[in-house]
């Protein structure tokens, strides 16, 4: 029980870390909270910052997502403690303790705890995100239609109650922080990949 939850802290100490901030502090960005779109996440560094930033944001979001839960997997973690460790991480993203709980929408850290979880899942999901992108060239609908199908994924691949309420969560939030983006979608002025 303690390792367990030793390993949930853990998990939403390292999803805290924002790659975003971090990342434009030591490249000498400005702050991602105050420019372009106000998100500390990947698509709003590859605005303010360009591809570089934005690509090591992206792999540092995902990292704090997939490292927590493979931790878990190497010590002997049963599926649902797994399934906790990711959510732990995926708020901490979203909720970030050492940034006053004011992360980013949580796209990379979900893709990251999906590798780590079931990596042919994550992958999937990432699939669909990179085939959805490339013919709408609109991040947040790739986003939010990978999402959205994860689940499927998880049933079809490794029928697991405790991963498909996981991913329904995290899901559920995602879609709740991208409600923005939504309005955006629904009224046809949500901004494309690679718009300045």
């Amino acid at each position: 029980m303690t390792m367990n939850l030793l390993l949930i802290t853990a998990g939403y100490l390292l999803g805290s870390l924002s790659s975003a901030i971090i990342v434009c502090r030591l490249l000498g960005l400005p702050d991602p909270r105050g420019e372009g779109s106000g998100n500390p996440g990947a698509t709003n560094v590859l605005r303010i910052g360009g591809k570089k930033a934005a690509a090591i944001t992206l792999i540092g979001d995902m990292l704090k997502g997939l490292v927590p839960v493979l931790i878990a997997k190497l010590l002997g973690a049963d599926l649902t403690i797994q399934a906790a460790v990711a959510v732990a991480a995926f708020l901490g993203h979203l909720y970030p303790l050492f940034f006053g709980f004011k992360g980013g929408k949580g796209v990379a850290t979900a893709l990251g705890v999906l590798l780590g979880l079931h990596w042919p899942v994550g992958l999937l999901t990432i699939a669909t995100w990179l085939v959805i992108a490339k013919v709408f060239k609109i991040s947040s609908l790739a986003a939010l239609l990978a999402i959205l199908v994860t689940p499927l994924y998880i049933w079809l691949l490794i029928p697991n109650n405790s991963l498909i309420i996981a991913m329904l969560f995290m899901g559920t939030l995602l879609f709740w922080r991208h409600r923005t983006n939504i309005k955006g979608l629904l009224a046809g002025s949500e901004g494309k990949i690679g718009d300045e």
